[in-house]
């Protein structure tokens, strides 16, 4: 009968520490390189199961070092989400190993009034010691099964687009949990009662970090969304207003063509009108259609720009593609890599200033090319010139950080008299994991 317990004792640990993964893996994703799951998987298991016990150190502490080394090593994101995991979720697995260990221990205790070397107790005493040890990690168990149901939902609302304020406020919250989880633990007051109130106080206050990160995220998003609606009516209207424009051009050509005819050849008249009509026409020439409502207003924005600054701007995209990628994320991507180009055109003479942008789906992958021309001896990708050189050192990091999020790559530079940003997204693999998320 010990044997049978211990048997599912075992395959209890192992589902238990399944089920951890899958929560970390919900909330900060494993690296896509396969071969390291199954080892993430030990190590994880591993570090759910360890034994908490009081005045234990060198456990508290190996336990948060462990889990802090696991989460860089087998785990992709930024270094503030892998540190927002290590402070979420460490005081919630030391709290709930601790309170399980501890009241099976003392139930045991409590209804059997024995001392010495366990090896000497009886067997009916092994076997109940033993099944009271197998229903507290039956009882874990069943803990975060509940709280996989309940922190799901949350969890897959928790996105990469919350700023580095956003996850340092989150962070800072869940700093309280591991401190008090870690000093009731380690200062064990005698009267063990108080311990039970504030492990429970961390659980809640963790998984409540969880909601608040979620409830941030959400409400970036539906700003983001907002701002989204707010520039397509503004797109459009403008759009409309340019289209009523060109039909009145149209309607007033004949006109406009008999007044070219009476003028002699090369006459100022002649140049004049010839200038005005390429002027009115030129504005509607930079709309867009690339299959994508957002792109078509960020590149009619920068193209605008570029012919402010006296810049050729040629773009050949075709976008329908690249539907899986959200708004925020194109923003980020076409925006940051045209306003570097536009930048880096401005120092160069009219007649080299010229910017290419390049998209379309190449079997299954989505690819993007911005170029623009440079001078041999500038410009070093890690540098800028801008007077705000901290934000603007993030433009490349950041298209970086985006295309990391759908398995794609970013290749930043220079090649001859051009710079190059050219970006390498797989298209069925990006819409299957949206589909899932």
């Amino acid at each position: 009968m010990i044997k049978a317990l211990d048997l599912i004792t075992l395959l209890l640990g192992w589902s238990y520490g399944f089920l951890f993964l899958l929560i970390l893996h919900s909330f900060i994703p494993l690296r896509r390189n396969r071969l390291l799951w199954i080892p993430a998987y030990v190590i994880c298991s591993f570090f759910a199961n360890m034994v908490i016990y009081s005045n234990d150190l060198p456990n508290l502490l190996g336990a948060l070092l462990l889990l802090a080394a696991y989460i860089l090593l087998f785990h992709s994101g930024r270094w503030i989400e892998k540190l927002t995991a290590v402070l979420v979720f460490y005081p919630v697995v030391i709290a709930v190993n601790y309170l399980m260990q501890d009241m099976g221990s003392r139930l045991f205790f409590a209804c059997n009034h024995v001392s010495g070397n366990p090896s000497q107790w009886p067997p009916g005493l092994l076997l109940i010691s033993t099944a009271i040890h197998t229903c507290s990690l039956l009882v874990r168990l069943l803990f975060w099964l509940g709280a996989w149901a309940l922190l799901r939902k949350y969890l897959g609302r928790i996105t990469s687009d919350l700023t580095l304020r956003m996850w340092l406020i989150v962070d800072v919250l869940t700093l309280a949990s591991i401190v008090a989880i870690f000093t009731i633990i380690y200062f064990l007051p005698e009267e063990a009662a108080v311990v039970y109130p504030i492990c429970a106080a961390s659980i809640v206050s963790s998984f409540g970090c969880i909601y608040l990160a979620a409830y941030i995220c959400s409400s970036v998003q539906t700003a983001c969304h907002a701002q989204e609606l707010e520039q397509k009516q503004a797109y459009f209207q403008d759009k409309l207003r340019d289209e009523k424009r060109i039909r009145s051009i149209y309607h007033d050509m004949k006109n406009h063509l008999l007044v070219l005819q009476t003028q002699q050849a090369n006459s100022e008249v002649l140049n004049e009108s010839a200038r005005s009509l390429q002027e009115q026409i030129e504005t509607y020439e930079t709309y867009y259609h690339t299959g994508n409502d957002y792109l078509d207003m960020i590149l009619r924005d920068k193209s605008r720009l570029a012919r402010e600054k006296q810049i050729d701007f040629h773009a050949a995209v075709s976008f329908s593609e690249g539907a899986f990628l959200k708004p925020l994320d194109i923003s980020t991507i076409f925006g940051n890599a045209l306003d570097n180009a536009v930048e880096a055109s401005e120092k160069l003479p009219e007649s080299m200033r010229l910017i290419t942008v390049k998209a379309a789906a190449v079997h299954d992958m989505l690819v993007i090319a911005v170029e623009n021309n440079r001078r041999l001896d500038e410009f070093t990708p890690q540098k800028t010139s801008k007077k705000d050189s901290f934000l603007h050192g993030f433009g490349i990091s950041n298209i970086q950080k985006a295309v990391e999020k759908y398995g794609g790559e970013c290749i930043a530079r220079p090649k001859e008299e051009k710079f190059i940003v050219k970006i390498i997204l797989p298209i069925a693999e990006s819409e299957s994991a949206c589909a899932v998320g």
